[in-house]
């Protein structure tokens, strides 16, 4: 093990790191399933999952990414293993992780399900190094989940996070903060976090295509196009990302689940099954946070755009069987026969439960509803998804949950 504290001084003014899992899905499959371990494995949503949701390093190996349709990936290499996703085993494996992390260096901003920011510079006094601290991350995290990560360590979140990605699988990169400059200047500024191609073109065009090549564009013209966030791209490129962390998960502004069907999907009972679906997975997480809205977008989508509208409710509710109501609305009213690929429900700046009503609101006639809503959700949490639903999802296809990209394993953006 290097002796980090002779490679850099033991306290850095700023010192921040990036816990980032290798390839987290397949990774918890192969510790769960030791004959997947060193094979190509995809994992997809449920076992008739067209998409590929990540795949293994040796999947990789062969040109297999996320985002590939499982037809595709098997032109690149027949054998490939698919595996379906378990998104309550990653979630939980996910939760364990940041647990262990805040145990060392409570200072963390989640960033998604498998990767994480923490801020070390408080606990050098308590942990030392920068090095030290980030030995002590890698070792919690193999302890409470047994699977590696990759760790960078620099003096800010964007110059962490590209070192994070350096030394991949199972990868532990510093770049002290009075390197990062030097460290960045032959990097393309795309490679950065948060510079998308849209971005990459503006600079571009301006002949910035390296990070070194930033100091020729004046951070004002940057600005002007970009506003703040064109101020810290700017420091960005120079290693000096000025962004803070953000411990605190703020209030969604929408709340939404979708379906793709089966292509060029005619069958109106079979869309109303899965609007049904949605509806109640939307209502059911709704409740499970304690969120209310008024207004929701129910869409059909067909071959190049969205059938449906945005409806309104008299009030704000969670309510399952209204919800149901404008579902029936939107694909009697809005639906002509055309071919659907795909059903989306979201509700729309969602507030907080049990704000402040008027006297004579509607909504206070429906206590019975929400009891009995409640004692369903108790019962699905305990026993499984549909457990208790409307009759129709019975002989529902197979929908199976997945976890979204943004999961945090606080406040909302726990769900699946």
């Amino acid at each position: 093990m290097h002796d980090f504290n002779k490679i850099c001084p033991v306290h850095w003014q700023r010192a921040i790191a990036l816990v980032d899992m290798n390839c987290f899905f397949a990774a918890v499959e192969a510790r769960d399933f030791p004959e997947l371990r060193g094979r190509p494995v995809a994992v997809t949503n449920g076992n008739q999952g067209t998409c590929i949701i990540t795949s293994s390093y040796e999947a990789r190996a062969y040109g297999i990414k996320t985002g590939m349709r499982l037809k595709e990936a098997r032109k690149l290499y027949a054998d490939l293993i698919q595996r379906p996703s378990r998104p309550h085993v990653y979630a939980q494996t996910s939760g364990e992780i940041m647990q262990a992390i805040s145990n060392i260096c409570p200072d963390m901003e989640i960033f998604s399900v498998d990767e994480a920011f923490i801020d070390m510079t408080r606990c050098q006094k308590l942990h030392g190094s920068p090095g030290r601290i980030g030995q002590l991350l890698k070792k919690a995290v193999y302890n409470a989940s047994g699977l590696h990560c990759s760790i960078g360590i620099s003096g800010d979140k964007t110059t962490a996070k590209y070192a994070a990605k350096l030394n991949k699988p199972d990868g532990f990169t510093i770049i002290p903060p009075w390197e990062s400059r030097q460290q960045l200047l032959d990097v393309p500024v795309t490679e950065l976090c948060g510079i998308a191609k849209g971005v990459g073109r503006f600079l571009a065009e301006r002949g910035v295509f390296l990070c070194g090549d930033m100091k020729k564009l004046p951070i004002g013209e940057l600005a002007r196009r970009f506003g703040n966030p064109g101020r810290r791209i700017w420091y960005m490129a120079q290693g000096e990302d000025p962004e803070a962390l953000h411990p605190d998960v703020a209030d969604p502004k929408s709340i939404g689940h979708g379906k793709v069907l089966p292509p060029n999907t005619l069958d109106k009972d079979l869309l109303l099954t899965y609007l049904i679906h949605m509806a109640v997975r939307v209502s059911a997480r709704l409740r499970r946070y304690h969120f209310e809205a008024s207004e929701f977008f129910i869409g059909l989508h067909t071959n190049n755009s969205w059938v449906g509208r945005k409806v309104k409710s008299a009030y704000p509710t969670n309510d399952t069987q209204l919800l149901i109501r404008l579902c029936q609305f939107v694909l009697n009213e809005y639906w002509s026969n055309q071919p659907i690929s795909q059903v989306q429900i979201t509700a729309l700046n969602p507030g907080r439960e049990n704000a402040q009503m008027d006297l004579f609101d509607e909504s206070k006639i429906n206590e019975n509803r929400m009891k009995i809503d409640g004692v369903m959700d108790e019962i699905n949490r305990r026993y499984g998804e549909c457990t208790l639903g409307p009759g129709r999802l019975i002989n529902k296809s197979e929908m199976p949950n997945v976890i979204a990209p943004s999961w945090k394993p606080s406040g909302h953006r726990q769900s699946i």
